[in-house]
């Protein structure tokens, strides 16, 4: 196909795979927008998004305006003169103008098969709702918060080993795949875009830190959902004598083992609602993470013990 002029809009490692298939297939990448760079580690210091690394590493012009909502910032959007804009994980709602700026349109890649999952969160949503299945829709941008015709989708099955982590870049491949296999049909037109249907909507909601707090009154499949969709952000914990106990991996077992929420049980579990979890990986402040019988070898975790109940977040 012929070679697109393309911004790309996009900030964490999600996008970045779409970024390299957009270059990799020939596509001219005029500027790549993403979110400034933000303090992290140890010393707080300013570091540039995943976006930001690969763009210049790839020596693409980069912009992280703080807002696009300015007169200045637009007209130096629509000054680039695409074809389309790509945008991904961005970060900024994108005003009318700068929808309206590309001769093509605004394409976004989103991590859920909509009209389900619309929203900051699809991956970690889906995964605590119990999806058997989720994916990566191509949709046209409209005004709406992820509500424009779609013109692609791929799926991916859910087991019960999936983790966020895993789900994020098994969507990173395939977005970046479909994509550039979107951008083909639409230049050729052999694409329609299908306005989405409104029954089956829901909204995956931005996630809190709080949320990865357990709440042991919970069955223990609902938990076991929590520690994977959670996994590696927020992350899961528990508080035992005033430290915070990060739960990596665990696994549900059925049945009424006698116990309140909360209760510690033999082999590593901890009673629920109904059923218990099955704590297969831990790590607590300032060590590595273990397994948990090597955990339980230098933490006294004791059967018996009572855990706070605590809130987790819906």
């Amino acid at each position: 196909m012929t070679p697109l002029r393309l911004v790309f809009m996009g900030t964490p490692d999600i996008a970045v795979p779409v970024l390299e298939a957009l270059i990799d297939a020939g596509h001219e990448i005029l500027c790549a927008y993403t979110q400034p760079p933000r303090p992290a580690g140890r010393g707080h210091r300013p570091q540039p998004s995943p976006v930001q690394r690969t763009a210049q590493a790839r020596g693409i012009p980069v912009r992280h305006p703080a807002s696009l909502k300015g007169a200045e910032e637009q007209a130096a959007f629509a000054a680039l003169n695409p074809d389309a804009a790509v945008v991904i994980a961005y970060g900024l709602i994108l005003p009318k103008a700068i929808l309206e700026a590309p001769r093509l349109g605004c394409f976004n890649v989103h991590a859920s098969l909509l009209p389900r999952w619309r929203g900051a969160a699809p991956i970690q949503r889906a995964l605590m709702a119990g999806d058997a299945e989720t994916g990566i829709t191509i949709m046209q941008m409209d005004e709406g918060l992820d509500t424009g015709p779609m013109l692609l989708a791929g799926r991916v099955a859910v087991t019960r080993q999936t983790t966020a982590g895993s789900l994020h870049d098994a969507l990173a491949a395939l977005g970046a795949r479909l994509m550039v296999e979107a951008l083909e049909g639409v230049v050729s037109g052999t694409i329609e875009p299908q306005t989405q249907p409104q029954e089956g909507a829901t909204y995956a909601k931005k996630l809190g830190r709080d949320e990865g707090r357990l709440d042991w009154r919970l069955d223990a499949a609902t938990l076991d959902r929590h520690v994977r969709a959670l996994n590696p952000w927020p992350g899961t914990w528990f508080e035992h004598e005033g430290a915070r106990i990060r739960v990596l991996a665990a696994e549900p077992l059925p049945g009424d083992h006698g116990a309140a929420p909360g209760t510690v049980l033999e082999g590593a579990a901890v009673a629920c609602g109904a059923g218990a979890l099955r704590l297969r990986r831990l790590q607590r402040p300032g060590r590595a993470a273990s397994d948990a019988e090597a955990f339980l070898r230098g933490y006294h975790l004791l059967p018996g013990t009572v855990l706070p109940v605590g809130e987790t977040g819906a």
